[in-house]
């Protein structure tokens, strides 16, 4: 059951990545409140996720082969490195306080990643 639980939130996390940047780049995520330097932080991840996404969609395609296992790791590490990253930035400049939506989206993100980072590291060690 957690295996099911833990390829169809692989799914979901691929699918909502998706969904965030296709609206980041056409509706924009612009707020007067961040930084001038936060846009150029942004534009940094599409990249990382990109990969993210492919090896969550590679995990969840794989998921009744043995190999599943290690593209959840991969994908683990990854998800635990970009949220811990976002964090750090975050927290080191105010990000969590420029407005309420924005530090519930950022604080949602960052704990989602870490979060299913560390479950998936759980499940698959388990």
């Amino acid at each position: 059951m957690q295996f099911k639980r833990t390829y169809t939130l692989q799914l979901l996390t691929a699918i909502g990545l998706i969904l965030f940047w296709t609206a980041f780049f056409t509706i924009g995520f612009e707020n007067p409140n961040y930084p001038s330097y936060y846009s150029k932080f942004e534009h940094s991840f599409p990249l990382p996720d990109s990969f993210l996404c492919i090896v969550l969609l590679i995990a969840y395609f794989n998921r009744n082969n043995i190999k599943w296992k290690d593209y959840t790791l991969v994908a683990a590490g990854a998800m635990l490195f970009l949220g811990l990253c976002d964090f750090s930035f975050n927290i080191m400049n105010g990000m969590y306080t420029v407005g309420l939506t924005d530090g519930i989206l950022n604080a949602f993100i960052n704990i989602w990643c870490v979060g299913f980072g560390a479950w998936q590291m759980y499940v698959v060690m388990k």
